[in-house]
Parts: structure tokens; C-alpha cells; sequence
């Protein structure tokens, strides 16, 4: 069961990434944040998380790309107007969300101030677009 699961987890990520090539480096999915939790603790470049800073985590692009998130719901206005779509550019600098998310179309995670750049936090998970700018 467990050789199931990494194998199914596989195969979404490598169609996720596919699919983002394929799209001039653009995938459609779902973010969500991690924030004070984290902070201290070491990411996959070997540096120190810092909620504070405008830093995602995707197992999909390389550490140290730039991408640009850009929040596709209507709801994620924090004012409840509609608006111009809502982005914010952020460095790959860790790897998630965590695997077993990535079934359930996680495409990436957004450190707390990048996701309140999109939404408010209580949402929890939104609906975004991503694309690699380097």
C-alpha cells in the first residue's frame, strides 16, 4: 500500500511539472501557508525560515526561482470588493507542501506574509496560478 501511495504521489508531481513546462512554466493549483511554526527551522537551502519573508516552498521548481502567485478565487478580496487579481513574487527556498497534500493539488506553500499578500490567512487555502519568472 505504502509503494501505492509513493508511486501515485510520483506520478501527480511529475504531471504537475509537465504540465508547468509544457504551459510556459505555469501551473494552476492550490497554496497554503506555514508560518510562526516554522520559524528557525532550517529549509532546503540551508538557510533559516523567517514567516516574515516573502518565500514559498514547491517541490515542482528549483530552489532559488522566482515565481510569480497570483490568486485566482473571487474570494480572497479582503475587502470584499472585486478587484484586480492579487500577486506577490516569492523565491522557492524550501520543498512542500507536504507529499501527501500534493494529491489533493497543492502546488505550492507560501510563507505567512506572502499568503497575506493574497488573502486573508483564515482562509487556509486558496486557488492560485504560478509561474516561473527565471
Amino acid at each position: 500500500m505504502k509503494l501505492r501511495s509513493f508511486v501515485l504521489v510520483c506520478w501527480t508531481m511529475v504531471t504537475l511539472a509537465l504540465t508547468a513546462s509544457a504551459n510556459d512554466q505555469k501551473a494552476t493549483g492550490y497554496a497554503s501557508w506555514y508560518g510562526e511554526d516554522h520559524r528557525g527551522r532550517l529549509m532546503a537551502n540551508g538557510k533559516k525560515f523567517n514567516p516574515d519573508k516573502l518565500t514559498a516552498a514547491s517541490w515542482f521548481y528549483p530552489l532559488g526561482t522566482r515565481v510569480r502567485v497570483t490568486a485566482l478565487d473571487e474570494n480572497t478580496s479582503r475587502r470584499g470588493t472585486k478587484s484586480t487579481p492579487r500577486t506577490v513574487l516569492v523565491t522557492i527556498t524550501d520543498r512542500g507542501p507536504a507529499k501527501e497534500l500534493v494529491r489533493g493539488g497543492r502546488i505550492i506553500d507560501l510563507g505567512h506574509a506572502a499568503f497575506k499578500k493574497l488573502a486573508h490567512p483564515d482562509l487556509g487555502l486558496i486557488q492560485v496560478q504560478v509561474q516561473a519568472l527565471n
